[in-house]
């Protein structure tokens, strides 16, 4: 295949090491022409992806942020080949798969909404290897649900990628659960570090606080983003924990420890609900 990649960062810069690998030509494009300038030097990319080589990609992967993708393809849907297939990486799907589905419509590409369950803590081309996505699995978005022939299509475009396990569900359904599962542990991370205490944390910390504190180290603008594209199904999940947190501290305040006891029991339960 000859594959464009829109964004050069962890996600964008793994993708591009994964289809170089497996032999793929790959065409990069990054904002930053010292990323693009890396990718280059050390044989990642083959050429910059530019109008005149976007005709020519199979399979383009957009691996920037929301409104970057949706202003990206804005401009350079005109130019896209009307066999090649589009798959966005992007953190939320609404306002993204509503872009992508009506220009492709118009313009005769297929476009897909994706999102890779892989990632680091540490953002940028420098952190990227080929070998991030292995295991882990990949939400799609398709314009319809019952097209055997396109989900097929996927699998086989983005097997380099490893991927163990595909999910078939809506944008809507797709942010509501991004809320709860990738975007709220972010909030709560970024959030409890900064207590005064976490710089005394060393020999006193284990397992439990370097899990729980992992994701605190974030890239603010691109989560940003994110966030308040979300924030609706966001709030929804904080005004759920801010009330569940609340309860826990006035047992504790009260001394209750029939009530603390209970709510705790209920966590584990609910733990082990998810495990089954």
């Amino acid at each position: 295949m000859k594959v464009g990649i829109v964004g050069l960062g962890l996600i964008g810069g793994s993708a591009a090491k994964a289809f170089k690998a497996a032999g793929h030509t790959v065409y990069g494009y990054d904002i930053d022409a010292t990323v693009l300038g890396y990718a280059r030097l050390d044989s990642t990319i083959d050429k910059e992806l530019a109008k005149n080589t976007l005709p020519q990609c199979n399979l383009i992967l957009l691996t920037a942020t929301p409104a970057a993708v949706i202003g990206y393809l804005a401009d350079n849907a005109p130019h896209i080949a009307p066999q090649a297939l589009v798959v966005d990486f992007c953190g939320t799907k609404r306002a993204v798969c509503e872009q992508g589905f009506a220009l492709a419509a118009q313009y005769g590409f297929t476009f897909v909404g994706g999102h890779p369950m892989a990632g680091l803590q540490y953002s940028g081309y420098k952190h990227s290897r080929a070998t991030l996505f292995g295991g882990a699995s990949f939400i799609m978005v398709p314009p319809v649900h019952d097209d055997i022939n396109l989900l097929d299509r996927v699998k086989q475009a983005l097997a380099p990628l490893d991927f163990k396990k595909f999910v078939v569900t809506t944008a809507d359904f797709h942010d509501r659960m991004i809320a709860y599962t990738s975007q709220m542990c972010h909030v709560v991370s970024n959030a409890f570090i900064k207590s005064p205490s976490a710089q005394y944390h060393k020999g006193y910390s284990a397992g439990s606080f370097r899990d729980f504190t992992r994701v605190s180290r974030l890239n603010e603008k691109m989560w940003t983003e994110l966030f308040l594209e979300n924030r609706e199904n966001l709030l929804a999940e904080l005004d759920l924990l801010i009330d569940s947190l609340n309860q826990y501290r006035d047992a504790m305040a009260a001394g209750d420890a029939d009530t603390l006891c209970r709510l705790l029991r209920e966590g584990r339960i609910a733990k082990e609900e998810t495990e089954k």
